[in-house]
């Protein structure tokens, strides 16, 4: 299909990991087709909405590269692009590019204000679907999972010299929540992220071991052995998606921050803070967040084992369990985004757009058709996002839709922004994939198209500063680089001086740009002894940001810091307290302790962030030091408890305070909102005795405690606290088994043997067939292997047209139907938004949400048009088992009683948890399982099953792209 007036392009990715033999793969430089550039009319700003002041240039497009997935700018103003020509290989009819992706080259030549030169760095069988990219120095580092690859270019001819294997054993090959881009950091150090893709098994140079994963499987064909509960080479379980620090000669490998989903790209500024988006896997739950070092994001289980819909508490809403933002141990979630799929962050810390952009976290969301721009603004220990746009296409959703008479599509939704970088000019420039369709693992962008566009202020040039490295005053100008990385070829060569540049250094701390002087800080602590006096005197400095940036300088060089946390635990700034306990965490109790109560003792009792960082300062040190805690607080009797000490109990949770925590969640004197509060801390420590106190908060004459214990003891007993016995509980029915169990059992094993005669299968077949429960464990059975044909035969003519409805939708994965209009029959009506939403909560509401309407089983549907266009919606009404969304597989178990389950898979572990179609939770102990098999089909019925036809088809997709 033409896109003879596209308003814009390109979206992003989606990545898993096989291992790739690194060692002996080709590379090629070859330049791209003859490009004709843009013409003069390259100002694009009336199709986009930007602040006054600036405009939007069209700055390259297609062929000079495709699908760029991640861009950077290196120091002559040139833009890199990271191209995945080969992604989504494994779709059917999808093109692909057997050499392997590329690394290109763009630059403005001619100096007329669009890129007219496009040329291959480096073409290599073993880049595929790269989805991050990093210029520093003469380095450029390619994250291409399972592995980080460095080329060098010796001397300066744009092909790479040298090639190696920086890192490897990432998930996440040709899938997005696989291993993203690298940037260089304001202390020398490099920083990136990888997705939930995993398992990841990375091993540094220096042979320390990251070994994370969790439940998460799917997406690709690739994905299928992840497993939680993997212990790093600290000691400690790290899961799901990470962000992660590596010295540059391969050292050092470090986690800053883990259990997220798939943060497309981690940016860290120049005070030291980390920033990242989060795309999820529900249309309300995206988010745009700062990362405290050491946290967790919250999205699995603290082991990995479990989805936060496994977790979900009774009254909890969907952003709230999703991130676990009433689970101890989790960071705050940072701003709730909502529909969109983020892929590229930076920080705009120049001043060529305007003073009033200076420190904007400026964060690319494809599904919303534009690059964000935060303020961020302190808050206690944390921060608060303020948002706003920088450039969108569709005008906060305010715009009139403009329609391609052709295709039948909202133009303004071809804007799909992958990356966002900074350029040494102080131009931001935004890279453009399209594709209809932004997650649920899809593909539909088969013209590998994309553009770069540039943002810069309207009539000023900006011209790329001519920077000279082997001089001093050069090295200066880089470091004061508005270019991240072009930052770091300033920063070591003035490292590498020593304290000649001391001077040149401690001249930029009187500069007005605070993020000058913090990089100056930074590199003042690496200038040798007399550097690090100049920064130790900053700790006593006026300004509150100085003295954070001065203790992290001072960290980041390895000192002993605990001089300068006694110092600083009195700090009036909560900010630099927050940094002197994450300092603290591998700190023994005995060098720490007094420490750590001055900083309890600075808890306001409400600053979650601050109650976090506590609660890392005191990691694996809890049993110890609640008790003195406690007695130098004042904290004797639990229901007197103030706010402070009630959230470091609530926060610790060690087993020692068990029976502080039962006293105050069994006391009608403590507030309701407490009680509950006592009663997650309780639930939260894993221990039989933890598990007994719950079973006896059952029997509470208060109505909350009683039905929260109940939840929490059956919660807790199917996960934390499996395998411990209690008595007295008060606990919910569980389904039982059919009467009839023992005959069916004994009719599927008769189905499952190979050892009998075709014949007594066939029956056998039948007598399932014939029964309303046996149609169900046919379906387990079918699912566990092949079987004769006229076995299967007679299992098709039994079950395919079942009394139970569950059973004949889930038959389409073994005898898939014919019937029913097709998705481009439906496409040539007109829909109808108002029959659509009559149509919709009559038939569809039993399973899905849209605007708080319906039931939680499938995915809430209130922002589906920010996901899908007209097309690609009609396909997934019509054919809901070509893209299942994550979380949303179906499974059915077996259990040896007989029993059978369809449903989504919560938890699998000692226990297993399954959601049903009717929203009901099943626990099944592994041990009672007697198959657990996954079906590649959706729970959802196709339209024929619902009677629905072609009108009502086409009237429920225009309700959902129009609800309001």
């Amino acid at each position: 299909m033409a896109h003879p007036q596209r308003t814009s392009s390109p979206a992003p990715l989606r990545l898993v990991a096989l291992s790739i033999a690194a060692t002996a793969v080709p590379l090629s430089c070859r330049t791209t087709p003859d490009y004709t550039p843009p013409p003069a009319s390259a100002v694009v700003t009336d199709r986009f909405v930007v602040p006054a002041g600036l405009e939007v240039i069209l700055w390259a497009e297609t062929p000079m590269f495709v699908n760029p997935t991640n861009i950077d700018v290196d120091i002559r103003g040139r833009v890199w692009v990271a191209e995945a020509a080969n992604y989504r290989t494994f779709k059917p009819d999808h093109p692909s590019r057997p050499e392997g992706d590329r690394i290109v080259i763009l630059e403005d030549t001619n100096g007329d204000g669009v890129a007219d030169s496009s040329k291959t760095f480096v073409q290599d069988t073993a880049l595929h679907s790269p989805l991050g990219l990093a210029v520093i120095d003469n380095k450029v580092i390619v994250s291409s999972s399972p592995s980080v690859i460095v080329y060098t270019d010796e001397d300066g001819d744009d092909r790479p010299d040298r090639r190696e294997v920086f890192l490897t054993g990432f998930g996440g090959f040709d899938h997005d929540h696989g291993l993203h881009a690298f940037v260089a950091g304001p202390d020398g150090r490099w920083y990136f992220n990888t997705g939930n893709a995993g398992p990841h098994v990375v091993t540094d140079s220096a042979g320390w071991t990251l070994r994370s994963g969790s439940v998460y499987t799917g997406g690709t064909p690739y994905n299928t052995d992840n497993t939680p509960g993997r212990v790093s080479d600290d000691g400690r379980i790290w899961t799901g998606g990470l962000a992660l620090r590596i010295d540059p000669d391969g050292r050092g490998l470090t986690v800053l921050g883990h259990n997220f989903r798939n943060a497309y790209e981690v940016t860290v500024d120049s005070r030291g803070d980390l920033w990242q988006n989060d795309n999820d896997d529900e249309v309300v739950a995206t988010r745009t967040a700062w990362v405290m070092e050491g946290g967790s994001l919250g999205y699995f289980s603290p082991d990995g084992s479990r989805t936060w819909r496994a977790d979900q508490r009774p009254g909890q809403d969907l952003f709230t369990a999703h991130w676990r933002q009433e689970d101890p141990g989790v960071i705050p979630a940072g701003d709730r985004v909502g529909a969109g799929a983020p892929t590229g962050i930076v920080v705009y810390e120049g001043d060529e757009l305007g003073r009033e952009f200076r420190g904007m976290l400026l964060s690319a969301d494809a599904g919303r058709n534009v690059v964000f721009g935060y303020r961020t603004m302190p808050e206690g220990a944390g921060y608060r996002l303020e948002r706003g746009e920088l450039i969108s296409s569709v005008a906060g959703g305010t715009a009139d839709y403009v329609w391609n008479e052709d295709v039948g599509e909202d133009q303004r939704k071809w804007f799909r922004p992958s990356d966002v970088a900074v350029g040494p000019d102080g131009a931001v420039y935004v890279a453009d994939w399209y594709d209809p369709v932004v997650g649920g693992h899809a593909m539909y962008d088969h013209q590998q198209v994309g553009r770069i566009y540039r943002i810069a202020p309207r009539g000023h040039d900006l011209p790329v500063p001519e920077i000279d490295l082997t001089t001093t005053k050069g090295q200066i100008q880089a470091l004061l680089s508005p270019a991240i990385n072009v930052r770091a070829s300033g920063f070591v060569r003035l490292r590498a001086q020593g304290e000649k540049v001391l001077g040149e250094v401690r001249a930029l701390l009187r500069r007005d740009n605070p993020y000058h002087r913090a990089r100056a800080i930074w590199l003042l602590a690496q200038l040798g002894p007399r550097g690090v006096r100049e920064v130790e005197r900053l700790l006593e400095d006026r300004d509150p940001e100085t003295r954070l940036v001065a203790y992290r300088a001072l960290r980041a060089t390895g000192r002993n810091m605990l001089p300068y946390a006694a110092m600083m635990a009195k700090d009036p700034s909560p900010a630099v307290r927050r940094e002197v306990a994450i300092s603290l965490r591998d700190v023994p109790l005995s060098e720490s302790q007094d420490i750590i109560l001055e900083l309890a003792r600075g808890f306001d009792g409400q600053d979650r962030w601050y109650l976090e960082a506590l609660g890392m300062a005191a990691d694996g040190k809890e049993e110890e030091l609640y008790p003195f805690l406690r007695e130098q607080l004042g904290a004797s009797d639990p229901v007197d408890w103030d706010a402070r000490f009630a959230g470091i109990a609530w926060r610790l949770h060690p087993a020692v305070a068990l029976e502080d925590l039962r006293q105050r969640a069994s006391s009608p004197q403590v507030p309701e909102s407490e009680r509950n509060r006592a009663l997650v801390a309780i639930g939260f420590i894993p221990t039989r005795e933890a598990a007994q106190t719950m079973a006896d908060l059952t029997h509470s004459e208060l109505d909350d405690v009683a039905r929260q214990a109940a939840w929490w003891l059956e919660h807790g007993l199917a996960t934390r606290w499996n395998g411990f016995a209690v008595t007295g509980a008060v606990m919910p029915e569980s389904i039982a088994a059919p009467t009839n169990a023992a005959e069916l059992m004994r009719l599927r094993s008769v189905v499952l043997d190979s050892t009998r005669s075709v014949e007594e299968r066939v029956d056998a077949v039948a007598a399932l067939g014939a029964d309303s429960l046996g149609g169900a464990l046919l379906i387990g059975v079918l699912a566990e292997g092949e079987l004769p044909s006229l076995v299967t035969d007679m299992a098709r003519r039994t079950i395919g047209d079942h009394l139970d409805r569950q059973v004949r939708v889930l038959t389409e994965a073994f005898f898939p139907r014919r019937g029913g209009p097709t998705a481009d029959e439906v496409a040539a009506l007109e829909g109808d938004a108002e029959r659509g939403r009559t149509v919709f909560y009559g038939n569809c509401a039993v399973c899905h949400t849209v605007d708080g309407v319906g039931a939680d089983v499938g995915p809430d549907l209130s922002h589906a048009a920010s996901k899908f266009d007209r097309a690609t919606l009609l396909e997934a009404i019509v054919h809901p088992s070509t893209d299942i969304s994550h979380g949303y597989e179906t499974h059915v178990l077996t259990g040896r009683d007989g029993r059978v389950l369809f449903g989504f898979l919560l938890s699998d572990g000692a226990t297993v948890v399954i959601k049903d179609a009717n929203g009901q939770r099943h626990t099944v102990a592994r041990s009672d399982i007697e198959s657990l098999q996954t079906l590649p089909v959706s729970m959802m019925p196709r339209p024929p099953e619902l009677e629905l036809e072609a009108q009502q088809i086409a009237d429920v997709a225009a309700f959902l792209l129009n609800p309001r």
